[in-house]
């Protein structure tokens, strides 16, 4: 009997497409093709090298400065409200951030004490400022003892002294911006306008030299981005604004007047080359104010990895919350308080 071997083709399977009432058989390069008409994905903003949304970013910053600039521009007051705003945000972001530690501060008495200490410094001066910051501590000393009478349980001695790192590190700092607004009557606009931009100037100077020229950096287990050359750009820039605002805004001439040196009212000529004209008032501010600042900005990146988190907040687009924008500005403002306290010792005039 005859094997008849029927030999059967395998083929692979192929989709169709019913077309008309015609079965049109469809390879897998179409197949590809139409799985290339779906709709792409949006694309993510774009960041820049240090990872800011960059847009966002200097669209929040300029809105500051002209809120700044509006609460300046006719009286006082309004400045003062809006620092006591600003720190009582930041007091709520620093609380948010202690609790990822387990760790619980006086919240209320802090807050109470923040509007004390900011309205106590604009009305009577830094002695008015000492005197809130140290009821302040009595405060939340009275609170903790307080809370742990009512809920029985040992007082916590770490909890205080977050509370009173908290009222130092915020509102008492803070203070000093409304000292410097004070420290000139008719128009003291300026001198917080000169604080401001020396911050501004050591940000920027900081961001565009650390993104083109940042090798070597500072602080690599606390910044990882901030470097050396970096800090020589905010040394730079602020040390230019420094110069250019004691000319503009103290009335300094560029030189000093060494003729003054032989008065018995200036202690010499070297003090005087120092605080008696522009370049050398504007180098100290500038190099004073690019120290504190980065000691400022090191300072809350320790914080913030101590807690273990990336911002402070994220109610400013850009820049993460409002501590991580003012950081530099109240570390520096004790400082510039002071070697401007000194320079008016020398009765220099001033333009404004």
């Amino acid at each position: 009997m005859d094997e008849v071997v029927e030999s059967v083709e395998l083929v692979e399977p192929v989709a169709v497409i019913e077309i008309d009432d015609e079965v049109q058989p469809v390879t897998d390069a179409a197949l590809e093709t139409t799985e290339n008409l779906k709709p792409a994905e949006p694309e993510p903003p774009k960041k820049s090298r240090t990872g800011r949304n960059l847009p966002a970013a200097v669209g929040v910053a300029f809105g500051l400065l002209a809120l700044l600039a509006l609460t300046l521009a006719f009286r006082p007051e309004p400045f003062v409200v809006f620092v006591a705003i600003a720190i009582s945000a930041g007091m709520w972001e620093l609380k948010a951030a202690f609790e990822h530690a387990n760790l619980q501060i006086a919240i209320w008495p802090l807050l109470a004490g923040t509007s004390a200490m900011i309205v106590g410094a604009f009305l009577g001066g830094i002695s008015a400022l000492l005197t809130t910051f140290i009821l302040t501590l009595l405060a939340i000393v009275i609170w903790h003892f307080g809370l742990a009478g009512f809920e029985r349980a040992p007082v916590s001695r770490t909890n205080i002294m977050a509370s009173i790192l908290a009222a130092t590190y915020l509102p008492f700092m803070a203070g000093f911006v409304i000292l410097i607004m004070g420290q000139h009557q008719h128009a003291p606009y300026w001198r917080v306008a000169l604080l401001i931009l020396l911050c501004v100037a050591n940000d920027t100077g900081g961001y565009f030299a650390g993104i083109f020229l940042g090798k070597h950096p500072m602080a690599p287990s606390v910044s990882p981005k901030k470097s050396w050359e970096g800090f020589a750009g905010s040394v730079l820039l602020t040390c230019l604004v420094g110069i250019l605002g004691s000319h503009w805004v103290l009335g300094l001439p560029f030189t000093p007047n060494l003729s003054l040196a032989a008065n018995p009212a200036y202690p010499g000529a070297v003090w005087l080359s120092i605080f008696g004209s522009a370049i050398g008032l504007g180098l100290l501010l500038g190099l004073v104010g690019a120290v504190v600042s980065t000691i400022g900005d090191l300072s809350e990146s320790l914080i913030k990895r101590d807690l273990g988190i990336k911002d402070m907040g994220s109610i400013l687009p850009g820049h993460g919350g409002v501590l991580d924008r003012i950081d530099s500005a109240i570390f520096a403002a004790p400082f510039i308080f002071l070697i401007l306290s000194i320079a008016n010792q020398f009765h220099y005039p001033v333009a404004y």
